[in-house]
Parts: structure tokens; sequence; C-alpha cells
């Protein structure tokens, strides 16, 4: 690392944080769960300080249904704030009146880091131009990697001057009363495969009759096809049930998932009955990841260099690998091959 007063800056050591301000675009379900490790580490990093996160150009899920899990490491979230969005905003403070000690920018775009430098502050950590209006730089030759979590983890090494090492995987506090659910839902014996056809936009979904496809082959191999749906699947179990009948949708039936308010812990306690789980790059495939169990991830306008689930075994299948990026490319086999290469002993 660079010395303290690189470029001119005073750096601000760990001990004399007492307040961070975390700037980033907007959090999804499954960004917010990428972006954990680092909130985990940044609250360990600066264990007394007051951490603000900044939601710019939409909203956040840690002010949402993540909001429980960030509970004690987040002390307060703000959104839309427009920043990043406008060259306007590099003319005036957009947060008036507050102050920070550390600003950490998790974007590399030139509007949110000018507009953030008029935010009062002792010290910024900007990737733009490559850390070149950073209070502190990394080593000569750095390379910014493609891994979002891995970003941010860098980000923070380079505030603190700290390692934070990649997490091989990550707990989430789960109540009792859910997992005690997730048991009653999905009793110890059967091999569960867990299916999510589900993903924050169509173009990131396999096609459900693909998905249907896998399942058949599943309950034909003796298997039980479980299948995650999400409030934005609402209906598709009717369609699956007339096809798979001896598939299981825990969230669906007598409403648990409504009556639970699909809250993230229970899918990942759900997750963690499955010996595999197949998923879209999603927020639930996210879940999934987390929970410790086996993953095969599907992609296809989206890359793994930057999206990868933090699973503990994981097969990738890329639309790519078939000859496009459309996710309908992607055979069945291939993925049927994966969940088998998994199980294998």
């Amino acid at each position: 690392m660079t010395p303290a007063h690189a470029n001119g800056f005073h750096m601000v050591f760990p001990g004399q944080v007492s307040s961070i301000l975390v700037y980033v675009g907007l959090d999804l379900v499954g960004d917010g769960l990428i972006k954990l490790p680092f909130v985990r580490s940044l609250r360990d990093a600066y264990p007394q300080a007051r951490i603000t996160w900044l939601a710019g150009k939409g909203k956040s899920t840690f002010n949402g249904v993540l909001k429980n899990v960030v509970d004690g490491l987040i002390d307060e979230v703000i959104e839309r704030t427009d920043i990043g969005v406008s060259w306007s905003e590099v003319l005036r403070n957009p947060l008036p009146g507050r102050s920070f000690d550390l600003i950490i920018d998790t974007q590399k775009g030139a509007l949110a880091s000018f507009a953030l430098r008029r935010i009062r502050h002792r010290a910024i950590i900007t990737p733009f131009a490559n850390f070149a209006f950073s209070s502190r730089r990394p080593p000569s030759g750095y390379k910014f990697p493609k891994n979002l979590q891995r970003q941010l983890l860098d980000l923070l090494e380079i505030a603190s001057g700290k390692k934070h090492p990649t997490p091989t995987g990550l707990i989430v506090p789960i109540a009792r009363g859910l997992r005690d659910l997730a048991a009653e839902l999905l009793p110890t014996g059967p091999t569960y495969i867990g299916l999510a056809p589900g993903a924050g936009g169509a173009q990131k979904c396999w096609p459900l009759e693909k998905f249907i496809e896998l399942a058949k082959l599943q309950q034909a191999a003796g298997r039980v096809p479980v299948f995650i749906l999400g409030p934005a699947e609402a209906g598709w179990d009717f369609k699956i049930r007339a096809e798979v009948p001896f598939a299981q949708f825990p969230l669906q039936d007598n409403e648990i998932g409504v009556r639970n308010g699909f809250a993230p812990e229970l899918t990942i306690a759900l997750a963690n009955r499955m010996a595999v789980c197949v998923a879209n790059d999603s927020g639930t495939g996210h879940m999934c990841a987390i929970s410790g169990t086996a993953m095969v991830s599907l992609f296809g306008r989206t890359t793994p260099d930057k999206f990868m689930p933090m699973a503990s075994r994981i097969a990738i299948v890329k639309a790519q690998d078939y000859g496009g990026r459309e996710m309908a490319l992607i055979p069945v086999d291939a993925v049927a091959l994966a969940v088998d290469g998994i199980l294998a002993p």
C-alpha cells in the first residue's frame, strides 16, 4: 500500500474512524447477498463507527427484505438520492450538513465519484480513474478484480490497510423457528433437488419448460424436485403441478411464503435441506448458495466472473458454451449432468 499521506491526503486509520459513508448504485436482493461479506468485514474493521449505506440510483434491499440481516452492521440506509445520474450533481453537496471520516465509493463512474467529493469528509476511497482521485491508492500494477465481492473487499483493504480474505461461505443467522419450519416442510429422508426458476428479469431466466423437464428427470431418478418460487413467480406452481405432480412447493403450500413474508431466511433454511439447488443468476440463487448447499448456477447475459454465488460447491453452466448469450440455449441434459456430477460419490 502507499504511504499514509499519499497524494496529499491525510489517511484515516481504523482507530480514528467514527463515521463511514458507503456509496452504491442500488441493491437488489442478489446484490445485497453478494455484498454481505463486505458489510460484515467493514463492521469488523471499524467496530465503533457509525456506518451509513447510501443507494444513489435506486432502493436498497438493506432497507427492505434484508434489513434484519444487517441489523447491527449498518446504522443508516439512505435511498434514491440521484447521485451518479447527472453532471449537475457536481455543483452541489448531495448531503448538506453531513460529514464523514471516510467515504467508500463502490462504483467506478465519474459522476458519483465527483459528487461524493462534495460531501464533507476526511478521506475517500474511489476506484474511478484507476484510483487517481482516491485518498489512498493500491500498489503499482494492481488490477481491479472482476468479481464484485472481491472488488468490495479490495476497497476495504485499501481503506483499512488490512487484509480481508474472500470468504468460503457465509452464515446468515436463521431463527430457530424458521429452521424448524423448514425441517417440517422438507423432512429428512428424500434427496431434495431445489429448483429456482425465477430471476430479476426474463432475460436471466432459463425457460420454465426446461426447469419442468429437469424436474421430471430428477423425479425419474428417485429424487424429489422442490420448486422455490417467490412472490414474483405467483401462479407458476399451477403449470408446474400439472406436469410434475410429485414436485413440492414449500412456500406456496398453505401459503407458507405469504404468511412468513417470503423471508430470505426461510428460503435459506429450506435450501439447506436440499442436496443440490439449480438456479438462475438471481437473488434466490444467492440465498441457496449461502445456505451451504451445493449449486448448479445458470448464466446467460450476466457473467459468473462478477456474480458467481458463494456456494460451498458449485457447477457453472453458461449459455455462451452453447452458442450465445440466451438462456434458452442451455440444454436440459447439460444441467442434469451437472446435478449428477455434484451428487456422484
